[in-house]
């Protein structure tokens, strides 16, 4: 058999694979949270949240809502070199993001059934 049939062959059968693969999976929501930022985020994002006293003050001053700690916890990026990763109980996440032309910093305290917004900072 000639290079030209085999990869026409392979090839066909390739893109058999992926239409089969997309159909099958294109209806669930699957991820791939593979990186160590997309874990914590996603792991923070499943569980019940609560607020402090100064989280709540600051989004009230600034008109922010869960939607929008929501939209950080989905695109923004923890910063591992402020964060306390090596507690028993409850481990503490500095994380960072922006929407809306705001930029937000949080301390968030991730134990094993809730997550705490601690601090909350925004700057523009």
């Amino acid at each position: 058999m000639k290079l030209a049939h085999r990869l026409f062959y392979y090839s066909g059968g390739f893109v058999i694979g992926l239409i089969l693969l997309f159909f099958f999976l294109g209806g669930k929501k699957a991820s791939c949270d593979y990186s160590p930022t997309a874990r914590v985020l996603k792991n923070i994002r499943i569980k019940k949240k609560s607020f402090s006293e100064q989280a709540l003050t600051t989004m009230l001053t600034h008109k922010i809502d869960t939607s929008n700690i929501r939209e950080i916890l989905t695109s923004g990026s923890v910063d591992f070199g402020k964060s306390n990763t090596k507690l028993d109980s409850c481990r503490i996440y500095f994380i960072e993001g922006s929407t809306k032309e705001k930029n937000f910093t949080m301390l968030i305290e991730n134990c094993d059934s809730i997550a705490k917004v601690n601090t909350l900072n925004i700057s523009k």
